[in-house]
């Protein structure tokens, strides 16, 4: 029955930090949450670039949008290792959407309950590859992974 009440407290609080972001009021769409004994597996759609950057010169929307995609997949791992003191590792996967409602990767990882980050780590692209985290990031914009990296980590 604790394990059902961990669930339900991990749902209630992925609501609440979905709702809106710093960088965007788009919500988190939560794809799938899967455990497995001591594995978590957590897929999601990021947010989309909010609707007033728009009018900012030279992608500065996409670039947002990156850094919110970015500081979410740090506070959903985190979340889930709060919430499910049984889970020691994650498999997370952060899609995007393109035009036609294709679904592109563009974060993955692996990621363990406490890698030792040093608490002096204060780029969130570098904490995020520190916990585990694999993404291409160009000029600050969240590229799409390669399909064969899709698939080392599906």
């Amino acid at each position: 029955m604790r394990h059902l009440c961990d669930i339900g407290d991990l749902i209630r609080r992925l609501r609440i930090h979905a709702r809106f972001g710093e960088l965007s009021r788009a919500p988190l769409q939560l794809l799938r949450l899967e455990l497995r004994g001591a594995h978590a597996e957590c897929d999601w759609i990021a947010r989309p670039p909010d609707a007033w950057d728009a009018e900012l010169p030279s992608g500065a929307g996409y670039r947002n949008a990156s850094l919110q995609a970015l500081e979410d997949a740090i506070a959903v791992r985190s979340l889930l290792f709060q919430a499910l003191p049984g889970v020691h590792s994650a498999a997370i996967r952060v899609y995007r959407l393109s035009e036609g409602e294709c679904r592109d990767l563009i974060i993955t990882g692996t990621v363990g309950r406490d890698p030792g980050l040093p608490a002096t780590v204060r780029s969130p692209a570098m904490r995020a590859k520190l916990f585990g985290f694999r993404f291409d990031l160009n000029e600050g914009v969240l590229e799409n992974l390669h399909p064969e990296e899709c698939a080392v980590n599906s």
